[in-house]
């Protein structure tokens, strides 16, 4: 929104079955598809799955299996590919880090896609499963969270000790920034996933003119949750930076 205000923006959280992270490729791709489904029938002709695990799980079936059959016009696009695309421009060691769910770093995805690349970069993941509970729950600064922030950061260094560029590969993550960046080396350059899909967006409608002229330009903003609205108001300020007030919505 604050790279492309001009459009109007529908934001569906599937909050009564989150986390991703964990589950199965088939359970990522079903819900995942569910929620695309709905989006489209809410009159989105572009939708971006703004999560690592649904991008990592179910994103290349949709595309190369159900849009076709949904409706060839529309679009569906992932944050991990615009992510893998610039790494290259921040490391000077070739080595890279990855802080992700299990889910994401048990798909190989960015592995996969740094290498189209930049086929001389090594990637080394970290999985971090207990980071999401805690940033769901707000704690983003106390001796929990500190203690596993530094296990995982810890784990990676133990991979390689001249990662100098590491990627947070989930959309949670960057609110533990700060607290990451306290125990990271201070050569190390960390990359959030927010600017970097804003600007692959802005780039991919200049690219695509045809969808850009698709997407209605009021400058307004939705949000539904599968789950409970005020328990979802509460935790999404976090994340959006003020007040919002969402819907509930069951999917079928």
């Amino acid at each position: 929104m604050d790279t492309l205000p001009q459009y109007d923006y529908l934001y569906l959280g599937d909050n009564a079955r989150a986390p991703y992270g964990s589950r199965s490729f088939e359970t990522v791709y079903e819900y995942t598809l569910q929620c695309v489904h709905q989006l489209f029938d809410n009159g989105c002709e572009l939708v971006i799955l703004a999560c690592n695990t649904a991008s990592a799980k179910a994103l290349r079936t949709i595309q190369q299996k159900d849009l076709s059959l949904i409706d060839p016009k529309k679009r569906v696009l992932g944050v991990i590919r615009p992510t893998t695309e610039i790494v290259g421009n921040y490391t000077k060691t070739n080595h890279v880090g990855i802080f992700a769910t299990s889910g994401t770093v048990s798909s190989q995805s960015y592995v996969i896609e740094i290498e189209k690349f930049y086929p001389d970069i090594k990637v080394f993941q970290e999985a971090c499963p207990m980071w999401v509970p805690l940033i769901e729950n707000n704690e983003l600064s106390g001796a929990g969270a500190e203690y596993f922030v530094k296990k995982h950061i810890d784990h990676l260094f133990s991979q390689s000790p001249n990662i100098d560029t590491i990627i947070l590969g989930c959309t949670h993550y960057p609110l533990l920034k700060s607290l990451i960046e306290k125990h990271l080396p201070k050569q190390v350059t960390l990359l959030t996933q927010g600017h970097i899909v804003a600007d692959g967006l802005k780039d991919y409608l200049m690219r695509h003119p045809e969808m850009e002229t698709l997407i209605s330009k009021n400058g307004s903003v939705q949000f539904l949750t599968t789950d409970s609205a005020e328990l979802f108001d509460k935790q999404a300020s976090l994340f959006f930076g003020k007040d919002i007030q969402s819907k509930h919505l069951s999917l079928k």
